[in-house]
Formats: C-alpha cells, structure tokens, sequence
C-alpha cells in the first residue's frame, strides 16, 4: 500500500521529479530502488512519495537547500542522473519548492 511521507511542521522543501518514460526500462526499479534507499541516508532528507502511470512523479522532501545542493552533487545519484538521460526518460523536469503550510485528512484519524 502506498504511504504518505511524514514530514515535520513547515517550512520544508519539496523536490519534485516529474518524468515521462522512454521505451527503455532496463535496469531503472533496481536503480530507482537504491536511489530511495541512498537518498535516505543523506542529511536532510524528509521523506519520499512517488506513483507512476504514463507520468512519474516524485516528490522528495529536505531540510533546505543546501540538503538539496548536496544531495544532487551525491557521486552515485550523478551516475543514475546520467541513466536517466540517457536510457530511461523521454522527458523531465525538476522543480524546487519551499512548502509553508501543510494539511491532512486520514479516514483513521
């Protein structure tokens, strides 16, 4: 089942990964799987949500900037970047937002 991120109180920022996959798809679970995984592990880091059907979306949540700067500079992330280009994407864009309010609903409370 899918799972909402659990973020602190705002201010926070969102990255936002929006993709449109290539017909090649060789490798890229195994790879999105570590990046989550090393993603994790860097200061900064906040949480992740990601659903994909004919447009991938990922939204990646930091501490700030430079969490952000540092994490896009991460030698093994530069490498899936690279992928990305060159196998598994048709297109893409990243967007960088600073998040000030927050709200949720959940039918268990």
């Amino acid at each position: 089942m899918a799972e909402i991120a659990t973020t602190p109180n705002p201010p926070y920022y969102a990255v936002i990964f929006t993709t449109v996959a290539s017909n090649n798809s060789q490798g890229y679970a195994e790879m999105a799987e570590r990046m989550v995984k090393l993603g994790q592990q860097q200061p900064g880091f906040l949480g992740i949500e990601s659903a994909r059907s004919d447009l991938g979306i990922t939204v990646s949540y930091w501490k700030d900037l430079e969490s952000i700067k540092n994490w896009k500079k991460n030698a093994e992330h530069l490498q899936a970047q690279k992928k990305g280009r060159s196998d598994w994407y048709a297109a893409y864009t990243t967007r960088i937002a600073l998040v000030e309010k927050e709200y949720s609903f959940s039918v268990d409370g």
